[in-house]
């Protein structure tokens, strides 16, 4: 509810930085078609690149305190990256295996409904007829991984949104999480520990 309301400035903005960023590395590779200052414009998609992958790394953490506290956007960011580096834990944040793991998920979960549409493509090819494709199975398997693959993206997104969430409040309060859930946090710590032995304390 708060993402539609109170904090949807916030994200907002944070969406709007992105397509900033993604807005000028369109422009400048617009400019580059052009053959004067090359060099320049190569240092500039550089600059620009790293920009827009230090954004959107901020950005799921910063919109994790915005849906819990209500900050704005930048207030956010600054808060969330201040709460890792105190607790040492920018190693632990920059290898998350996750957004890996449900990339992966998706892309099974697309080739399964692509074959599923090759299969129904073949078996009525009459389907795609009207369109003037000739051969349903490739367009049953095309249309069938697009739409798998979408569905199970925005599907994804939400265990991603509360992995991230998990790790921020963990790292927030942890004796919180401790006194109500003992046996979860004991197998937690113990995991934690054994990944990364130096930098959890």
């Amino acid at each position: 509810l708060r993402a539609t309301t109170f904090s949807f400035g916030s994200i907002c903005f944070g969406s709007f930085l992105v397509a900033l960023i993604q807005t000028l590395r369109t422009m400048h590779r617009m400019a580059r078609e052009n053959n004067d200052a090359q060099m320049l414009l190569c240092i500039v998609d550089c600059i620009l690149g790293c920009i827009e992958s230090f954004v959107e790394y901020v950005n799921k953490w910063a919109y994790v305190y915005v849906g819990l506290y209500g900050y704005s956007y930048l207030e956010a960011g600054s808060n969330v990256m201040t709460l890792f580096q105190n607790k040492g834990w920018s190693t632990i944040i920059t290898d998350d295996l996750a957004t890996n793991v449900l990339f992966m998920v998706t892309i099974v979960i697309g080739l399964i409904t692509s074959l599923i549409g090759m299969v129904m493509g073949k078996g009525n090819p009459n389907v795609f007829a009207e369109l003037g494709i000739e051969d349903g199975g490739i367009a049953g398997f095309v249309l069938g991984f697009l739409v798998g693959n979408l569905f199970s993206t925005i599907m994804m997104s939400v265990v991603a949104s509360a992995i991230n969430t998990v790790i921020v409040l963990f790292a927030e309060a942890p004796l919180e999480f401790e006194n109500n859930h003992p046996q979860l946090y004991q197998d937690m710590m113990t995991t934690w520990r054994q990944a990364w032995p130096t930098e959890y304390q």
